[in-house]
């Protein structure tokens, strides 16, 4: 099932399916978010919960006992109930169901809220632990922004761009996960990155850690438009496109978690930025979108 949202001339459609924010207009009707054509990805902007990336062979340990778990878990596949709804915005929350027990043993409550802003959307997911034991788990956004946005444009027209000059290098996978120390130099005290296809034919994902900036803009070197993504709290920022495929679209992913890396435990606990809730507890995370 599909909602639409609107607020002042602005519209956007969430869906009950994962709890995808998968359209979003502004006044003049221009759409941003990457319409999900699967000759080059079928996603549009998925949920990524109770994991991040992948896991090392596909499995993990889970209390013991060896689950497979597909890549950035099981959220963005599954139905969620409407638990609220206005003008501009809706609540959708999904529970453990015997499904998700059987690779994921915990109680839980997931409540993810999509909101337009006056200057774009708003998404906030927050999680709690309805049961008693800790309560380990990882999340991260995959939005997927069209790119180019107009017609006479190209991908390598626009620039990732920071609020401050960085240095920092780029993680390296592999079909292993991540090694702390396998690394490509990259963001040299500059606050600006061109875009270029290079990068994801050979490496896949960009992905930082340690960043000074707390946002990042996508944006036209021809028109000046684009998006501003603000991702307070979140460790890692990726930037994301189809190798081989030069698809018009780039995924800017905050993640709190990332896929296997050398030398990490068995457990779901053992995996880099898992965050743990004590029964009763919550937390909530969230990334703000402002168009340019």
């Amino acid at each position: 099932m599909e909602l639409e949202l609107k607020h002042g001339g602005r519209r956007a459609r969430v869906t009950t399916l994962g709890a995808e924010l998968v359209s979003y207009q502004d006044e003049s009707g221009r759409e941003y978010i990457w319409s999900g054509d699967a000759a080059y990805w079928p996603g549009r902007n998925p949920l990524l919960f109770p994991i991040v990336g992948g896991l090392k062979d596909g499995k993990i340990q889970v209390k013991g006992k060896e689950v497979s778990m597909e890549r950035h878990g099981f959220a963005r596949r599954r139905e969620f109930a409407v638990t609220g709804q206005g003008a501009d915005w809706a609540e959708l929350t999904l529970e453990q169901d015997e499904a998700t027990l059987a690779l994921y043993p915990w109680p839980f409550r997931l409540t993810v809220r999509q909101q337009l802003t006056d200057g774009g959307f708003a998404t906030s997911v927050t999680v709690t632990n309805t049961g008693e034991e800790a309560l380990p788990y990882c999340v991260g956004a995959h939005t997927g922004f069209r790119c180019p946005l107009d017609e006479g444009e190209a991908f390598t027209d626009y620039d990732i761009r920071f609020p401050q000059k960085e240095t920092c290098k780029t993680l390296v996978p592999d079909a292993n996960g991540l090694d702390w120390a396998r690394t490509l130099p990259c963001l040299e005290d500059t606050d600006t990155l061109p875009l270029d296809y290079h990068w994801f034919d050979q490496l896949d994902t960009l992905i930082f850690r340690g960043l000074k900036s707390q946002s990042v803009r996508l944006v036209s070197r021809k028109s000046g438009r684009g998006v501003e993504m603000s991702f307070p709290g979140y460790p890692i920022l990726a930037f994301w496109t189809m190798p081989g495929k030069k698809a018009p679209y780039l995924c800017i992913e905050p993640w709190h978690g990332c896929s296997a890396v050398a030398g990490e435990g068995p457990e779901l606990a053992d995996k880099a930025y898992c965050i743990t809730l004590a029964p009763g507890e919550s937390r909530t995370l969230g990334y703000e979108v402002r168009t340019l």
